[in-house]
């Protein structure tokens, strides 16, 4: 595992420690949440798209096949 060290404003660091507290998790947990789920978009992002041009053309598909 690798470690970052991020600089943020102190107004940034309150914010993040605000939305920690109300999920009680450190903000380190929410920062490595956030990164995880920010590396996850374009895959989700990606399936989304799949399914909607499968489901949008099934029907043609079925009587290509």
């Amino acid at each position: 595992m690798s470690t970052i060290t991020v600089t943020v404003t102190d107004d940034c660091h309150s914010e993040l420690k605000e939305i920690a507290a109300q999920f009680g998790i450190t903000v380190e947990e929410l920062v490595q949440l956030s990164v995880e789920d920010l590396l996850a978009q374009p895959e989700a992002t990606f399936r989304r798209a799949k399914d909607y041009v499968l489901n949008k053309n099934r029907d043609l598909y079925q009587r290509l096949a």
